[in-house]
Parts: structure tokens; sequence; C-alpha cells
């Protein structure tokens, strides 16, 4: 009885721990932050013993999974350097998200119901194959679709990101080209993210407003 006593209450434990697990807190203006995606305790341990101690690294929620915050870089490639680090080192998958400095083009509605763009084409969710997928949260404003298209000079995607609605910039097996786009929309006053594409669910391939 004792025993069954423990394994219940370290099971309520080990769940309301979980539960504890704090949402991530978003990167300071223009700061390149990076989110490992380390579900399990010993996936946190791995991943803090082969990083040096000056990076500080915090367990938190980011879009329903548990990452490790890794921050903060004030140059992409410093962000880059260290997420292939993390991946060739650890085996784990890193996701560099940023911050404009102006956010004057992008006000946050977090309370607001997204609703997705005007669709060209039929309804075919699919998940993207191997690669990076640059992300671009647009916050309830789809007139964000023509701005993007602009600047990345090619078709806007609509996709689904950790049960949540993004604009697609760019999916490509080319790292340089994603960084180069991600750093293309901060400059431009986006708030933009670089994932793992097979993560990604392809809603529609090409949006219009």
């Amino acid at each position: 009885m004792s025993f069954a006593s423990a394994g219940l209450i370290g099971g309520m434990s080990s769940a309301f721990a979980q539960q504890a697990i704090p949402l991530c807190q978003p990167p300071n203006a223009g700061e390149y932050l990076l989110l490992v995606v380390s579900p399990t305790a010993n996936n946190q341990k791995q991943l803090r013993s082969a990083l040096p101690p000056e990076l500080k690294t915090i367990t938190c929620k980011y879009l329903n999974e548990t990452v490790t915050r890794v921050g903060g870089f004030n140059k992409i490639d410093d962000a880059n350097r260290w997420a292939r680090y993390v991946s060739n080192i650890v085996g784990l998958s890193a996701i560099i998200t940023t911050r404009p400095t102006t956010t004057a083009n992008v006000q946050p509605q977090p309370q607001a119901q997204l609703q997705s763009p005007q669709q060209t084409v039929s309804y075919n969710p699919q998940a993207l194959g191997e690669g990076y997928a640059v992300l671009v949260d647009y916050y309830n404003r789809p007139e964000l679709v023509n701005s993007v298209q602009q600047l990345v000079g090619g078709n806007v995607g609509f996709v689904s990101y950790g049960q949540r609605p993004y604009l697609l910039a760019v999916y490509t097996t080319n790292q340089s080209e994603a960084y180069n786009t991600l750093q293309k929309l901060n400059n431009g006053g986006f708030v933009a993210s670089i994932v793992d594409s097979r993560k990604v669910i392809l809603l529609r391939s090409t949006v219009r407003l």
C-alpha cells in the first residue's frame, strides 16, 4: 500500500511539475532567441551540460512544446551557430525567433480570434518535408500578406505550427536562404521564426487578399 501511495504521489508530483512549466518570455527588440525542443528532463540535462554556463537557459513552454530558452543573441549568425551546435552535438532541433526593433508595423492582438486570409487554392493540408520554414505571425491582420510577398519576392503560403496559424514566407532546404529571409523580415518589422519544416502543416500553398 505504501509503495502504491508513493507511486501515486510521485505521479501527481510529476504531473504538477509539468503543469508548472512557465510560458516562454518573448525576445527583446532586436534579440535573436534560441528555443531548443527538449521535452524530457534528460534532454534538458544533456543540453545544459553541452552549453557553456554563460549562456542562460530556462525551461519553458512555446507553442505547446517544452523547450529550453537560450538567450539572447544580438546577431543572427551567433544564434545560427549555436543552433547548428545543438543539432550536431546534442541532436535536438532548435527554433530561432526574433522581435523587430520597431513594432510600429505590427501590433500584437493576443486576444483576437485569428482568421485565415482569403485562399486561392483548395484546402488540402499536408506536412512539409525536411528543411527550414520561415513563419510570420500576422496577428489577425491578413493585409500583411502583400507586405510579406513584396519583401520576400514571391508567393506566401498559409500554415499551421503548434496548433496556430502562420504565414509561410519561405520553405527551403537551404539554411542560408532561410536565415537571410528571417533577417530580412526582422529588418522589415515582422515577427518571424525559423522552425523545423517537418512539424509544419501546409494549409494553403498561396494566399491572396
